[in-house]
């Protein structure tokens, strides 16, 4: 078995999830949320006088701490935020056609987002100083987090332009008498980094302003003093700033203003230098993956409406076929009156010696009292012929062969079989009184060469039997319903079914070419013209698997075999009459429900799990729980219309969390083991039921 496609899929899935988390931590700090807001920074009383009193420079990259001031009759515009590809352009088109310089605070996140931006304000003369990466308040993220936010912007700045800067303005910062105890610790760590903090004198508050007059009144420095104007380019709608901009420089420069950037306001020289190779190639790949994770969540978007709508289809789908077959068997014409063909009943066995007695006593109940019984002890080491000879009548024959296999030991069988009709039941199988009747009045029609029966859980013990017996009657309950309104059914359990004698004759009888020999002789009698239909009325009591291990193992054969078959029967999609109907409905049904939405159904899990825990969409929540409460009402009337008992409906959501991921990864393990050319192979020792891989209920 191979295991190199499990590393791939966690890989898949843990770069996924990391990228999401990416993407969510970028687009989270977009919206205007306040993102200007000055909070209550708590007690000052670490804060030196002569920080909380001096310039909005803070220089802590020394043991003593320095503030910078502004001189008079000069200013520094900066903008926080951005850059923005709406308003960025904007301000930098204003600030070129009066001539003015300023200093840009970006966020790491956005110029990963929008690099081109950046180098224009680089190109155009303007400083450019950090705000973080995420927006991310330094006076209260861990040391580890402010290193972290740093180390990545810095990168995004290099990757962008080639240099690095050491000007930070943290964000919802404010003025140097508003720094708090935490804010100047904060500033320390930076300080030791390397980094310049950056403060203002002056807010325009153009997060919260009416109009473009107050955010003018509010960037205007009083009596020619020197200022640091605080305003935004990015964070939300910046209409309102590129607006009042003009009216600032105008008006300043009518008093006399001499504008500049930060560094050189405050007599330092440029704070921006080349970044180093290392720097420029890192941040490369950061932009890159940035804007790959932001490509992400609208591709997810898409193949979740997919996944959304392939399973309402299907359960539409399998809501009205239900309904019609139900109208179409409730007008079933009455038997006819000509003799009912006679049956034998074929039954491959290996070491079943516990229950093989039961079967064939189940058999000669079975409403057929002229019908003829032929057990195939294939290879058996254990009692199983004994057993079956132990049922004393004339019409049981038993007969050995060495272990060759399920597929031999049917052919065998139906050599042996003396009858038209062959009634072919797995040895731990009991069918119900009156089955084997009413899948031999089925062939009372001359068109069909197969009939499906109605396979159900006998061993209804513990949480993983009694999901499949919810997944028995909801999943293939349901389909073999729609599949024999189409008149092409693409199986015949191997638990219960009856074929035309001269119907298989004319496909060969039973093929050992896959592991799903009741799929693959199904769908070559459809090719062959012949069609296969369902008796809903025909039931028939199996033992399912009890562990996860041997539930995995059948599922697998199951899910692989149903891929050859598929492959096998590919052509029918060009074919007529009910082989068109096999390659034209039934075969694309099998592709987009049982191969292409398990894929996706797990993803449709994660991604609401993830949007309910980050809080970040409730659209996948929202879908998940409309597909649960659908899903249930599919199963109340599955229930209802097979005959059972409603009583196990609550399991129905631990079987949409736990039971059909198990099947997803089944079908994955399949497609992987599939493309990899090392699929299962047929254990000789051991006949089991090779029934078709359902669709994830």
């Amino acid at each position: 078995m191979p295991r190199g496609h499990w590393w791939v899929l966690a890989s898949v899935l843990a770069a996924l999830v990391a990228v999401l988390f990416l993407a969510t931590s970028v687009l989270r700090g977009d919206g205007d949320g306040g993102r200007g807001i000055a909070y209550d920074r708590g007690p000052d009383d670490l804060v030196p006088e002569s920080a909380a009193s001096g310039g909005p420079v803070l220089d802590a990259r020394t043991t003593t701490p320095v503030s910078l001031g502004i001189p008079a009759g000069t200013v520094a515009l900066t903008f926080d935020d951005g850059p923005d590809p709406t308003w960025t352009r904007q301000i930098l088109q204003v600030l070129a056609a009066k001539q003015v310089p300023a200093t840009f605070f970006v966020t790491g996140a956005h110029v990963a987002q929008h690099p081109q931006l950046v180098r224009e304000q680089s190109a155009a003369g303007h400083e450019v100083g950090l705000h973080t990466f995420t927006h991310t308040d330094l006076a209260t993220a861990p040391p580890w987090r402010t290193r972290l936010e740093l180390a990545a912007s810095r990168a995004a700045l290099a990757g962008a332009t080639g240099t690095s800067t050491t000007l930070l303005r943290p964000p919802y910062s404010s003025m140097p008498d508003a720094v708090g105890n935490r804010d100047w610790q904060a500033a320390l760590r930076t300080g030791e980094l390397g980094y310049l903090t950056v403060l203002s004198t002056h807010d325009g508050l153009d997060w919260q302003a009416r109009d473009a007059e107050e955010i003018v009144r509010g960037a205007l420095p009083q009596h020619g003093e020197g200022a640091v104007v605080l305003l935004h380019d990015g964070g939300g709608d910046r209409s309102r700033t590129v607006a009042a901009l003009g009216g600032i420089i105008d008006t300043l420069k009518a008093r006399g203003y001499r504008f500049t950037t930060v560094s050189q306001a405050v007599g330092l020289p440029p704070q921006t230098t080349p970044a180093t190779a290392f720097d420029r190639w890192y941040g490369s790949a950061l932009i890159a993956l940035v804007q790959a994770a932001l490509a992400v969540p609208p591709v997810l978007d898409r193949v979740l409406a997919g996944v959304a709508l392939l399973t309402a289809a299907r359960l539409l789908l399998l809501a009205a076929a239900a309904a019609s077959h139900r109208r179409r068997t409730a007008n079933r014409p009455l038997p006819s009156q000509a003799p009912r063909p006679r049956v034998s009943a074929v039954v491959p066995a290996h070491n079943e010696e516990a229950t093989i007695a039961s079967c064939v006593r189940a058999l000669l109940d079975g409403g057929c009292p002229d019908i003829d019984i032929v057990v195939v002890d294939d290879g058996s080491t254990d009692g199983t012929a004994a057993a079956a000879r132990s049922v004393a009548d004339p019409r049981v024959r038993v007969v050995t062969q060495p272990n060759r296999g399920k597929p031999a030991a049917l052919n065998a069988g139906i050599d042996h079989a003396v009858h038209d009709i062959i009634l072919m039941v797995d040895a731990d199988t009991v069918i119900a009184a009156g089955a084997a009747a009413r899948l031999a009045d089925a062939f009372a029609d001359p068109s069909v060469g197969a009939v499906a029966g109605n396979t159900k859980v006998a061993n209804r013990k513990g949480l993983l039997a009694l999901w499949q017996h919810l997944e028995y009657v909801m999943s293939f309950g349901l389909e073999r319903r729609l599949f024999d309104l189409v008149g092409a059914s693409p199986t015949v359990p191997g638990a219960i079914g009856a074929f035309r004698r001269s119907a298989l004759a004319s496909c060969g009888g039973i093929s050992a070419d896959t592991l799903a020999e009741d799929t693959d002789i199904a769908m070559a009698l459809c090719r062959a013209g012949w069609r296969v239909v369902y008796r809903g009325d025909a039931h028939a009591r199996t033992h399912v698997p009890e562990t996860v291990s041997a539930l995995w193992h059948q599922r697998h054969r199951w899910a692989y075999g149903t891929l050859q078959s598929i492959w096998k029967h590919r052509r029918a999609v060009k074919e007529t009459g009910v082989a068109g109907r096999l390659g034209r409905r039934t075969l694309p049904y099998l592709v987009l429900f049982q191969l292409a939405l398990p894929l996706a159904a797990p993803l449709m899990d994660a991604v609401a799990l993830y949007g309910l825990t980050t809080g970040t969409t409730s659209a996948p929540v929202i879908a998940w729980s409309a597909f649960c409460l659908a899903q249930l009402a599919l199963a109340a009337y599955a229930l209802h219309r097979d005959g059972e008992s409603l009583r196990h409906l609550w399991l129905v959501p631990l079987q949409l969390i736990a039971y059909r991921t198990v099947l997803c990864l089944v079908t994955i393990h399949a497609l992987a083991t599939a493309a990899l050319g090392a699929g299962p192979r047929w254990r000789n020792r051991s006949i089991t039921p090779a029934e078709p891989h359902p669709a994830p209920v």
